[in-house]
C-alpha cells in the first residue's frame, strides 16, 4: 500500500508519520485489497479545545472510502479516523465475499 501524508498549515512530524504508517500497515495486512492511503493533517483554532484534524481517504476497488476526526491531539484523531475506516472496510469486505 502506498501512503501519502500531507500537513496543512503545520510542520511535518516524523513521530506522527511513523505512528500513522504503523496503523495503516496493520490495515493493509488485514485488508489486502487496499491500494493507496491519503492522509491530511490540519490545525484549526477551535473554541471547544479541539482543532487537530485528521482526514484519511483509502483507494480500493470500487468507490473510495473517507473518514475524518477532530480531536484535542493528533494521535486521538488518527485513532478515531482509523476506527471509522475499519467499520467501512468491514462493510466493503462483506460485499466482496458475496461476489
Amino acid at each position: 500500500m502506498n501512503i501519502n501524508i500531507e500537513y496543512v498549515r503545520m510542520d511535518n512530524s516524523e513521530a506522527l508519520n511513523d505512528y500513522v504508517r504503523g496503523k495503516l500497515q496493520k490495515i493493509s495486512r488485514k485488508y489486502e485489497f487496499v491500494i493507496n492511503a491519503d492522509v491530511h493533517f490540519e490545525h484549526e483554532q477551535d473554541p471547544k479545545g479541539k482543532g487537530c484534524i485528521c482526514k484519511m481517504e483509502l483507494s480500493l476497488p470500487g468507490p473510495r472510502i473517507f473518514a475524518t476526526a477532530n480531536e484535542k491531539n493528533y494521535e486521538m484523531a488518527v485513532k478515531h479516523t482509523i476506527d471509522e475506516l475499519v467499520k467501512q472496510l468491514n462493510k466493503r469486505k462483506q460485499v466482496f465475499k458475496t461476489h
